[in-house]
């Protein structure tokens, strides 16, 4: 049998003889590395402002110019853009944005607003916590106190820094607006956290706008849609318009410019998130610029040593921020302190949706 398998050995020796010495059957087995596929990047947006060529500085829109209102956009078109200008859009938010579901109640102390049932947790009514703010800079708002109200609550920014959301929910925050951008090109670096915390802790939470007198009324309304989620959950848009010493924007509309670019504004962010947008303004800006107009707007008014009645004689109204100098526990430094126009039956019906903020605010 060994002789017989001669040849074929013979054979075999030829054919290894062959391969050179420089590929090994290993080395025939590997495969090269292919290049990276080049992934195409979107060109970034170009701010819609005018540069000055010899300084480079970005000159502002002529105060007097108002953006056409045109047809609001849906929105579908702010949900899948080419792209994504400050924070992600509303369906595309990271899964930091993804809301998670609110702290059963018995994780915060069950105190009661004074003289108010406690409402259920659940079914979809908001627990109400009576207040225990304290006040720097303590008024005497005379026979209508800020205490008499049921439902208290915040508005924060940037400077109240890291804010333990659940500490300030059990001293009775029962709402916060947050800051969440102003004029075009702006968004607060704490809103994101604040907007995710403020739900975690179980406060009913809203976003508000600082109105630029100088930027274009549109993109204003464009760049806050692009920035805060549309939840229909959300108390309602609000546009803070008033007079700021410090903004680099120092020009003053007439009464009617101003009054047409908050309506450009207002108008768009309605049609977007589906709720009236909430009026917030001082004392002195409502003199020059609002008194008697928007009357089937909710307003939230600032009033800081006197009650609304004096300050905005025949104004209706749903929130009073009553104190800038507040004291809480959850939060470093002084906070705005506020309150809702109502009982907290009232409160129920209107962040539920199911009665208006006019019979609220007594306009019907």
């Amino acid at each position: 049998m060994r002789f017989k398998a001669l040849p074929s050995l013979l054979a075999l020796s030829l054919v290894l003889s062959g391969c050179t010495a420089r590929t090994s059957p290993v080395d025939a087995l590997r495969l090269k590395p292919q290049p990276a596929a080049q992934v195409a990047q979107a060109p970034a947006p170009v701010p819609a402002v005018a540069v000055d060529e010899q300084t480079g500085a970005i000159a502002p829109a002529h105060p007097e110019a108002l953006a056409w209102a045109g047809d609001t956009p849906s929105q579908a078109h702010f949900e899948a853009p080419s792209v994504t200008a400050g924070m992600t859009v509303p369906d595309q938010r990271p899964v930091a944005m993804l809301m998670p579901p609110v702290p059963p109640a018995s994780s915060l102390p069950p105190t009661m607003a004074p003289d108010e049932e406690q409402p259920p947790s659940a079914g979809g009514r908001h627990r109400v916590y009576s207040q225990r703010f304290r006040d720097a800079k303590p008024m005497n708002f005379g026979k209508f106190k800020p205490k008499h109200h049921a439902v208290h609550g915040v508005d924060v920014s940037r400077w109240q820094g890291d804010i333990d959301w659940v500490k300030l929910r059990s001293q009775g925050a029962n709402f916060a607006y947050i800051k969440a951008t102003d004029g075009g090109d702006h968004t607060d670096p704490m809103f994101r956290t604040n907007w995710r915390k403020a739900k975690e802790a179980g406060l009913k939470r809203g976003a508000y706008h600082f109105f630029y007198w100088c930027r274009v009324a549109s993109e204003q309304a464009d760049w806050f849609i692009r920035n805060v989620p549309h939840d229909p959950d959300a108390l309602p848009p609000v546009i803070d318009v008033e007079y700021n010493g410090e903004s680099s924007c120092r020009f003053r509309l007439s009464p009617e410019k101003a009054r047409e670019k908050m309506q450009v504004f207002m108008d768009r962010l309605e049609r977007y998130y589906g709720k009236r947008p909430v009026i917030y303004t001082a004392p002195d800006f409502y003199k020059d610029n609002l008194d008697g107009y928007f009357l089937d707007y909710p307003f939230w008014l600032r009033s800081v040593a006197a009650h609304p009645s004096k300050t905005y004689p025949g104004r209706k109204w749903v929130f009073w921020q009553y104190s800038g100098s507040g004291l809480s526990q959850g939060v470093n430094g002084k906070i705005d302190l506020n309150v809702f126009r109502g009982s907290v039956a009232d409160w129920q019906n209107w962040v539920s949706g199911s009665k208006s903020w006019n019979r609220v605010a007594g306009l019907r």
